[in-house]
């Protein structure tokens, strides 16, 4: 049977480890190729190995989200050597704990650059190639954060509710064009991120990265009349409908 995603070209960001590689390797599964792109070359050479075991292909792109020129370089690296971009999925995060008012101005703003503004440079460089597919998806990752708000979290909060806000805004733009836009609102998902920030959550409460990944996939391959534009994932522990 014909792989679904054959022939197309996708760009996951933050894919060296957790989420991102669950969701490269998810989608080489159906047959894409995927541009592989976070800082650590090391550790994106190992999910390379996994996109390839999973009957897909990879190009590492070693990117810099803080740095305008590195992300612009990777839209032109993918333009140069596939001349195509189907999906592009912003999955790259970083987060912060502590209480506002000891809440440096650094910290505030890395969260600010990598989880809100590189998304936002990278959709609007890549919008040129997705338009050209007849099929063009974007789908963004933020956290059940971007809906909510915790203590010791005002950064990270301020930025996913930034990329929530400037997701909404660009699906409208881009309705009834080819490229869908998505956005995915995650719990707790068993990550090095999460683990460092909340070890009070018990390892097997929290979400498998290969369940987000699936959720991806079902987005990026599902092209019928009904479209889901957000999609929030809850730990199973935790209350229904996290949206107050």
């Amino acid at each position: 049977m014909a792989r679904q995603l054959a022939g197309k070209v996708a760009l996951v960001t933050g894919a060296s480890r957790g989420i991102g590689r669950a969701i490269s390797v998810a989608l080489a599964s159906e047959g894409a190729t995927v541009v592989l792109a976070a800082r650590a070359i090391d550790k994106l050479e190992q999910t390379a190995e996994q996109v390839g075991k999973a009957g897909g292909q990879a190009r590492i792109v070693p990117t810099e989200l803080t740095d305008e020129d590195s992300i612009k370089n990777l839209v032109k690296v993918t333009t140069e050597k596939f001349g195509r971009l189907d999906i592009l999925v912003n999955n790259a995060g970083v987060t912060h704990s502590a209480k506002l008012e000891d809440t440096a101005t650094e910290d505030w703003q890395r969260c600010m650059l990598v989880n809100a503004r590189a998304p936002f440079i990278l959709c609007r460089e890549a919008l040129p190639l997705l338009r050209e597919s007849q099929a063009g998806c974007i789908i963004n990752i933020a956290s059940v954060v971007g809906v909510k708000g915790y203590p010791l979290q005002s950064a990270y909060t301020a930025s996913k509710h930034a990329l929530r806000g400037m997701t909404i805004s660009l699906a409208e733009e881009l309705r009834g064009s080819s490229v869908r836009v998505h956005l995915l609102c995650p719990g707790g998902v068993n990550t090095e991120m999460v683990g460092s920030v909340r070890p009070d959550i018990k390892k097997e409460d929290l979400i498998e990265p290969g369940e987000i990944a699936e959720l991806v996939l079902y987005l990026a391959t599902h092209k019928g009349n009904a479209v889901m534009d957000e999609l929030h994932i809850r730990r199973a522990v935790s209350s229904p409908w996290f949206i107050s």
